[in-house]
């Protein structure tokens, strides 16, 4: 072989994968770390922490905006959500409705249930019960949900607002500890929902809709007025980070945000400057939730400079592992201080 192969082969040859020894994992930190130095999805899945850790501690301080998508509450994840919102971990949130629907279900005593994915739906259907592949959630519950939503909308100002402010609005709502939106309010943390009517809050604001139709003012859901409040915190961020569990609306929304803010405020500059996503799609198919966040860069919404990973794996998997392993190395990012948003109707101020 030439010298000049020789050469050029050990510079593909200087990192050798590192068998992963669990008698030295005392946490999911341990093993995430462990993981960077392993291949397929667990490299991928370890270089997901060590993308967020950079966000956490980048001196410029980023905003780091999370988006939501998939069936995480009935996995079992609402209290991992909850977590990473109350320790810090993100500034911002972006959900399906689906996701913040079933926190409000067992904010009022709903639960889901272990189910089984071969039962008989026929049968689920006539005992009320609804099927989320292995889970199991009360139909007449859910009913509940929603007659509960739009009855509270009544207290809702009769006026246009932002899904953030309505969010905001049902989290104050419920003395829930464990309750993602309760939890974002108490934390000042404002969370988005652009879709929100295609979930069963949007049943819940039919409802209300029904109810005071034809009355000369009301409740308006302003989906536009969602853009307009995104776009300037991400004007007025140094830097931004994203992290996407599954794909989806929240994904879009925020990636089609930093087009936005150029449009609207002149953001000149980077894409985001961080960016992470669990994802269980593919590129192949051309759908956004699989699109890789390289391909993100063609379009300017991701930094041509980020630092990116992206890990397919299953989220009830995935997301435990990497929240507990950023709190197990919790020395790393913390004490990091909070944005603080005041809002004045459409407009936002935030302090860093």
């Amino acid at each position: 072989m030439p010298k000049a192969l020789r050469v050029r082969r050990r510079g593909f040859l200087e990192k050798p994968v590192q068998p992963v020894d669990v008698t030295r994992v005392k946490g999911s930190g341990d093993l995430l770390t462990q993981f960077q130095r392993s291949s397929i999805q667990a490299r991928n899945l370890g270089r997901c922490l060590e993308v967020w850790e950079n966000a956490l501690t980048d001196p410029k301080r980023p905003t780091i905006l999370i988006g939501l998508s998939g069936p995480l509450i009935a996995a079992g994840l609402r209290k991992v959500l909850r977590d990473l919102v109350d320790w810090g971990l993100v500034d911002v949130v972006v959900s399906t409705g689906a996701v913040l629907y079933q926190d409000l279900y067992q904010s009022i005593g709903g639960r889901h249930w272990m189910g089984s994915p071969t039962a008989d739906d026929v049968v689920l259907r006539d005992l009320y019960l609804d099927r989320i592949y292995d889970t199991y959630v009360d139909e007449l519950k859910f009913e509940e949900t929603d007659r509960t939503i739009g009855r509270i909308t009544e207290e809702f100002p009769a006026r246009p607002a932002s899904s953030r402010e309505y969010l905001e609005f049902l989290g104050r709502r419920f003395d829930d500890p464990d309750s993602i939106l309760a939890t974002a309010a108490r934390r000042g943390v404002p969370v988005f929902s652009p879709a929100l009517i295609d979930s069963s809050i949007g049943i819940g604001l039919t409802l209300h809709y029904q109810a005071t139709r034809g009355r000369a003012e009301r409740f308006v859901l302003d989906a536009v007025r969602d853009n307009f409040e995104l776009v300037q915190i991400l004007a007025n961020s140094p830097r931004t980070a994203v992290v996407y569990i599954g794909g989806g609306t929240p994904k879009n929304w925020i990636n089609d945000g930093i087009v936005m803010a150029n449009y609207a405020f002149g953001r000149e500059g980077e894409g985001h400057y961080y960016a992470l996503q669990i994802t269980t799609d593919v590129p192949h198919w051309g759908g956004l939730s699989g699109s890789t966040l390289d391909e993100a860069q063609s379009w300017g919404k991701i930094s041509k400079t980020a630092t990116r990973a992206m890990a397919h794996v299953e989220a009830s998997i995935g997301l435990p592992l990497l929240i507990g392993a950023l709190w197990q190395r919790r020395r790393v990012w913390q004490p990091r201080r909070r944005l603080r948003f005041a809002w004045s109707g459409d407009k936002v101020r935030v302090s860093r």
